[in-house]
Parts: C-alpha cells; sequence; structure tokens
C-alpha cells in the first residue's frame, strides 16, 4: 500500500487567482492524506499562454516555432512554482520540475510534440522523500534537448503520462463542471451527467465537440488501461462525484507513449 501513487491535474481555469491557489493546494493535501506518493500536473494560469501567444504575435506575426515553444512554456512553470510556494505556507514540502526536469521526453516537432518516453527519475526521487511533486503540463524535451510544447489539451496528456510512468492507481482532472455530460451543460441544462463510462464512450462524446478531455490523453489512458477521474475543483460540485473512465482490461505491464504509429510524430 505504501506505493500507492496519484496525479492529479489541475486547468488554467482552477489556477486564475492567489485565493484559488489556496483552495488547490488544500485540495491536494487532501489526497495526500489518503495517497503516499501525489504527483500534481498544472497548466498556465487563467489565459496566460493566450496572453503570451499574443505579446509574441505583437514582437513578431509569424514568430519562429522554437522560439515561441520557448515563450509559452513559461506559463505551466509560473503555476508549478506558486503551487509550490502555497503548499510550502502550509505545512507540506513540495518540489517543482519543468517538463525536461520531469523527463518527458518528446519528438522534435514543436507546437504540436507526442511524448515518446517518460524517464521519471527525479520524480520518483522525491516522491520516496515524501514530498509532494509538481510538474510543468503540456511540456517536454526533445532528444536533441530543445523544449517543445505538445500543443492543444497538452497538459491532460502530460497528466497520463506521468501516471503510467509512475505506475499510478488514477488519473484525477479536476474541470470547472462536475464531470463528463453527454451534451454540453451550458448549453443544454438537461444534459445527463455520467458516472461512468468506458475509452469509447468518452472519446465518442469527446468526438461530438467536448472539450473536457483531449482525444490524445484519452487514447494514451486507453492503450495504458488508465483510470481516469474526471471531477469539479468547485465546491458547490463537489457533491456530483464525477466521471469515473474505467478498465475494460488489464493494465499494461509495458508503458505505451505517444511513439505508437497511431500517435506517429512526423
Amino acid at each position: 500500500m505504501q506505493n500507492r501513487t496519484l496525479v492529479m491535474k489541475f486547468g488554467g481555469a482552477s489556477l486564475s487567482t492567489p485565493e484559488q491557489f489556496e483552495a488547490i493546494a488544500d485540495l491536494v493535501l487532501k489526497q495526500a492524506a489518503i495517497y503516499p506518493r501525489v504527483c500534481i500536473v498544472v497548466s498556465a494560469m487563467g489565459k496566460t499562454t493566450d496572453e503570451l501567444l499574443n505579446l509574441a504575435k505583437q514582437i513578431n506575426p509569424s514568430p519562429p516555432q522554437r522560439e515561441l515553444d520557448m515563450l509559452l512554456s513559461v506559463g505551466e512553470r509560473i503555476s508549478m512554482t506558486l503551487l509550490a510556494m502555497c503548499l510550502a505556507k502550509k505545512g507540506h514540502e513540495a518540489i517543482s520540475f519543468t517538463g525536461s526536469q520531469s523527463g518527458i521526453i518528446t519528438c522534435n516537432q514543436h507546437a504540436e510534440a507526442k511524448i515518446i518516453d517518460v524517464t521519471p527519475f527525479r520524480l520518483l526521487k522525491s516522491l520516496e522523500q515524501n514530498k509532494i511533486v509538481i510538474v510543468a503540463g503540456f511540456q517536454g524535451v526533445s532528444r536533441q534537448k530543445e523544449i517543445t510544447t505538445l500543443g492543444r489539451g497538452g497538459s491532460d496528456t502530460t497528466a497520463v503520462a506521468l501516471g503510467v510512468a509512475l505506475g499510478a492507481e488514477k488519473v484525477e482532472f479536476y474541470k470547472d463542471v462536475p464531470g463528463l455530460f453527454s451534451e454540453d451543460p451550458k448549453k443544454n441544462p438537461d444534459a445527463n451527467l455520467f458516472s461512468k463510462l468506458s475509452y469509447d464512450e468518452a472519446l465518442d462524446i469527446v468526438s461530438k465537440g467536448a472539450k473536457i478531455l483531449h482525444q490524445r490523453c484519452l487514447e494514451l489512458a486507453q492503450a495504458n488501461q488508465m483510470p481516469l477521474h474526471v471531477l469539479s475543483f468547485k465546491e458547490e460540485f463537489r457533491q456530483f462525484g464525477g466521471t469515473c473512465i474505467e478498465p475494460q482490461g488489464p493494465r499494461s505491464t509495458t508503458p505505451i507513449y505517444e511513439k505508437e504509429e497511431v500517435f506517429s510524430c512526423s
């Protein structure tokens, strides 16, 4: 039981203000009291990525992709360090890592890089020291030592890849809605909230336009039979319990990343 590991993913909407960092830190500590090893994956705060992209295009309407990746990777680094500081204030030692420091190895394609391997040696060492590990999502490093970003939904994909590499019990995604619905609940208040889904059912919902999880992270979870749990960071939605996306077969004994043909990287 001492090796139980949980990966928790927090998006930009949950990290928009200092007050929200406080609330997220409390959620993390609640889970850390249950799971001996906790790894957090964070997105950039609020609209930070869009703001950085707009800033870049004011300087150069067609910025070099390498430099754009260097710039956009800053957003998640801000989130990871602030959350580590918040947890330290609450008396729990946490340590932040960039994608490259975490061993997120990607192909060399900027802006839409695929994860081809994960070597989480530094994360494992810190987890063994009872530290909460916080990782910058959306980014990695190529074998040529270039910083890369993973494109839309990249932080969710980071979370699943780390869940696979660390042998996590599950990956929790904290969103601003109670879970996965049959339709957008903001457009149809009568949409059904699912308590359980298969990967195929979740992929079908995503293919119809739902933006709660990205297709890439679902495919990666399915390839490795990694359990997922989509729930809300908002207090008023906690009662619903979220949506569990559960394996239909045994967990993969060998990690499968995006180097498989279905995830081919040009």
